[in-house]
C-alpha cells in the first residue's frame, strides 16, 4: 500500500488533469471546428452517448453542456438494446459520441456499430488511439489523456468532459465559453490544490452518504459517488437537487453525511437551498461552493458555470484518494474490479 498521498498513481494521475485538458484542446481545436461547421450545417436530430462507468458520467455532463447551447435533445444509449436484444437502432439523424478510456468494451462497439449501420454518424472520444472504437468511428477526437494505470479513472474522465465543452461552445459559437476553455487548464492546476482535508474525519467514518449536484454538477454528483464505491468502499448515493427532496429525504437522520457540489449559477442556488435543509434537519453537509460562506464550506473556484463541476470534480478526486488511505484503502487497486471492463 502507497505511504503518502503522493504516492498513488490515483494522485499522480489526477494531478495531470490539467495538462491532459491542454494537450487534448492543442491536439483536437482543427478537428472541434470541422465537427463543428459539419454540425451547424447538418443538424442532428438527436445526439445519442454511448459509454459507461465515468464515461457515462462525463456524458451526463455533456448532456446538459449540448442541450443548454445547442437545444437538441441528448440521450444515453441502453447498450444492451443491441449488444443483448440485437436490435436495429433508428438513427440516420442522429449524432452519436461514444466515449472510452481504452475504446474495447464489446458492448460499447457493438452498440457504436449498429448506430452507424443505421446512418448515424459517430464520433470517439477515446484515449487509447489504437483501440476498435476509433476505427469504428468517423470522427475521432483523441483524449491525449496519457497513459492511466489506476483502476480508478481521473484525468480521462476530466479530458472527457472537457470534450464535451469544446465541442458544445464551438457548435454553438458560444465565445465566452471558448474563452473560459482557454483558462481552464491554469483553473484544474489550482483546484487540485484546493484542501479538502477538514471533511476527512466526518467521511472516513461514514458508511453511507449522499452526493448532490445538480444541472451541469449532476454528473460529478454521479462520478464522486462511484468513485467512493470504487476506492474507498463506501457506499455512495448520487442526487439531483431537484429530486433529492422526495423519497431519499425519508431516510435522513442526526449525523447523516452529505457531499454537495454546488456551482455560481441557478442550478447551484438549487443545490445550496437542498443543503441548508438537509442540514436543518441534523444532517453533516459540506459543500463545495465559491459563494457560501457556511462553516462546513468546502474551497472551490468561480468560472463559467458550464466549467465549474470540472473544477469541483479536479479537487474531488484529490480528496478521494487522501479518503481512501484514511480508511486504511488502497485507491490504485479496488478489489474485485480491472481496468478494462469486458461488458458483453
Amino acid at each position: 500500500m502507497p505511504d503518502t498521498l503522493t504516492e498513488t498513481l490515483m494522485f499522480t494521475e489526477a494531478r495531470e488533469g490539467g495538462d491532459a485538458v491542454a494537450r487534448f484542446l492543442d491536439r483536437n481545436r482543427d478537428g472541434l471546428k470541422a465537427l463543428a461547421a459539419r454540425l451547424r450545417a447538418h443538424p442532428p436530430k438527436v445526439v445519442i452517448t454511448c459509454a459507461r462507468g465515468s464515461s457515462d458520467h462525463a456524458s451526463t455532463y455533456g448532456k446538459y453542456v449540448i442541450e443548454t447551447l445547442t437545444g437538441v435533445p441528448v440521450a444515453s444509449a441502453a447498450l444492451s438494446v443491441s449488444s443483448v436484444y440485437a436490435t436495429t437502432p433508428v438513427a440516420d439523424q442522429a449524432l452519436v459520441i461514444a466515449v472510452s478510456q481504452s475504446g474495447r468494451s464489446p458492448d460499447l462497439l457493438t452498440t457504436v456499430a449498429a448506430h452507424k449501420a443505421a446512418g448515424a454518424h459517430v464520433v470517439a472520444l477515446v484515449n487509447d488511439e489504437s483501440a476498435p472504437l476509433a476505427d469504428l468511428a468517423d470522427t475521432v477526437l483523441p483524449l491525449s489523456a496519457g497513459p492511466e494505470k489506476s483502476v480508478a479513472a481521473t484525468k480521462s474522465c476530466l479530458v472527457s468532459m472537457v470534450a464535451y465543452a469544446a465541442l458544445a461552445a464551438e457548435w454553438s459559437e458560444h465565445t465566452a465559453l471558448k474563452d473560459a476553455l482557454r483558462a481552464l487548464p491554469d483553473q484544474m492546476r489550482t483546484a487540485f490544490d484546493s484542501d479538502w482535508r477538514a471533511a476527512l474525519p466526518d467521511f472516513t467514518a461514514a458508511r453511507n452518504l449522499f452526493i448532490i449536484g445538480r444541472g451541469y454538477g449532476l454528473g460529478i454528483a454521479q462520478e464522486a459517488a462511484l468513485k467512493l464505491k470504487e476506492t474507498c468502499a463506501l457506499h455512495a448515493e448520487a442526487f439531483s437537487a431537484a429530486e433529492v427532496r422526495h423519497g431519499p429525504m425519508a431516510i435522513i437522520r442526526e449525523g447523516f453525511p452529505l457531499l454537495a457540489l454546488a456551482t455560481s449559477d441557478a442550478a447551484g442556488d438549487g443545490v445550496r437551498d437542498a443543503a441548508r435543509e438537509f442540514a436543518a434537519r441534523g444532517a453533516k453537509v459540506w459543500l463545495a461552493d465559491s459563494l457560501s460562506p457556511a462553516p462546513h464550506t468546502l474551497p472551490a473556484q468561480t468560472a463559467h458555470p458550464a466549467l465549474e463541476p470540472i473544477l469541483r470534480l479536479q479537487s474531488f478526486y484529490r480528496f478521494a484518494n487522501a479518503l481512501s488511505l484514511a480508511r486504511g484503502l488502497n485507491p490504485d487497486t479496488p478489489p474485485h474490479l480491472n481496468k478494462v471492463t469486458q461488458t458483453v
